[in-house]
């Protein structure tokens, strides 16, 4: 969302100031020869993001120079301070307090459990000993989380008392997250929930939240949780559709989300019927805000830029040619340097609506989380629900050539 924002505040015929506490990390993050797309800014400032009480006034003096008409990110550990940001300038946005509770898991699972929106059974602690007698109350196998970091970090399926122990002595040893804020040491813990995984994608404004869609979601990389792949729209039955759509609704109303919000609210279909996995109030990342351009012709970022400034956005639906479209993503294994990765020929092939690649040369992780993707690949199937498909057949031949060494 960091390409994908500025380039919508320009087609949309506006400006932008942005304003970071590093400015090389934007530097450091551009393909050689190129800028970042936030560089593009009409000015660029730097302040500490990281301290939003001194924030606060520093912002209301380029209030007062400038004149903004709206605020907004593409960073999920800034969502929270853009809305305060914007309550206290008086722009257009959520309640800070619900895009708290959103972008804590641990809150919104007590916000939904208060309203009775359905989720896994969960509690939360800091300490060793309160987190092996819930483990134990709650019942084997568990999941893990972080109550404040996103992409899937730390996020681990545990099943015996050594797992679990494993995972939170992992957890705090990552005290800082990746924009230098200091965490939180809470362990959310959750019950395993089965059947698919899929996430609502809406736009709420002036109190009303338009459902865009359901976009499906594949998972590996056990016993982490990472995303493999998804497929705009989700190969549902309708009456699977209507029950995640309408479990979504129930958690942005219950958190308060139901204005100036493009939100991605993520569902379990289980045997048990639809529960909540956690509610995100931003445009849906790993490029799910493309796939649903690629079917629909609706431009969730543009989207997000509207309801930032307060206007209506613009949701009408136009005939694209695709029925569907997916991506893939291409996850390493194992540890070591990329020595070869074959893509030749993928641009050209049917379908294919982009194709990204690691170099050669570039250091690997074996995947923890979302962050450690080689590359991926996307495309669109203009009869059916053929995307995915498609998709993964282009990939298994990405993966035949792959050699990490």
């Amino acid at each position: 969302m960091s390409r994908l924002l500025p380039r919508a505040i320009r087609e949309s015929g506006h400006e932008f100031t942005f304003l970071t506490r590093d400015l090389h990390h934007y530097l450091r993050s551009a393909p050689e020869g190129t800028a970042h797309p936030l560089l593009g800014a009409r000015n660029v400032i730097t302040a500490d993001t990281n301290d939003t009480e001194a924030l606060l006034p520093e912002v209301q003096r380029l209030h007062a120079v400038f004149g903004f008409d709206g605020a907004i990110t593409s960073c999920d550990y800034y969502l929270p301070t853009v809305a305060r940001i914007a309550g206290h300038l008086g722009l257009p946005g959520p309640a800070p307090e619900a895009v708290h509770n959103a972008c804590r898991k641990d809150a919104t699972r007590r916000v939904l459990a208060e309203a009775g929106v359905p989720g896994p059974r969960f509690a939360v602690h800091e300490e060793w000993a309160d987190i092996a007698r819930a483990a134990r109350e709650i019942g084997y196998p568990l999941v893990v989380k972080p109550v404040d970091l996103c992409a899937g970090m730390y996020v681990r399926r545990v099943d015996d008392d050594a797992q679990l122990a494993a995972a939170f002595e992992a957890l705090a040893d990552f005290p800082v997250n990746a924009r230098g804020q200091r965490r939180t040491p809470a362990v959310l813990l959750e019950e395993l929930l089965d059947g698919p995984e899929v996430s609502v994608e809406t736009v709420s404004h002036g109190g009303a939240v338009h459902v865009v869609g359901v976009t499906d979601k594949s998972v590996g990389g056990a016993p982490a949780f990472i995303e493999t792949g998804h497929m705009f729209p989700a190969a549902l039955t309708a009456v699977d559709t209507e029950a995640a759509e309408q479990t979504a609704l129930g958690a942005l109303k219950a958190l308060g989300l139901v204005d100036g919000v493009v939100a991605h609210t993520e569902i379990k279909l289980t045997s048990a019927g639809p529960r909540v996995v956690e509610v995100n109030p931003r445009p849906a990342g790993n490029r799910i805000t493309e796939l649903v351009r690629h079917v629909t012709g609706i431009d969730l970022a543009a989207a997000c830029v509207d309801v930032a400034l307060g206007c209506a956005p613009i949701l009408r639906r136009t005939d694209t040619g695709l029925r569907s479209a997916a991506i893939g993503f291409l996850v390493p294994e194992r540890t070591g340097t990329l020595a070869s990765l074959d893509g030749a020929g993928l641009r050209d092939a049917p379908g294919v609506l982009e194709v990204q690649l690691a170099e050669p040369g570039r250091q690997v992780k074996a995947a923890g989380s979302n962050n450690e993707y080689l590359g991926h690949v996307m495309a669109g199937d203009p009869a059916g629900a053929g995307a995915r498909g498609r998709v993964e057949a282009l990939l298994a031949e990405v993966r035949s050539g792959l050699v990490i060494r």
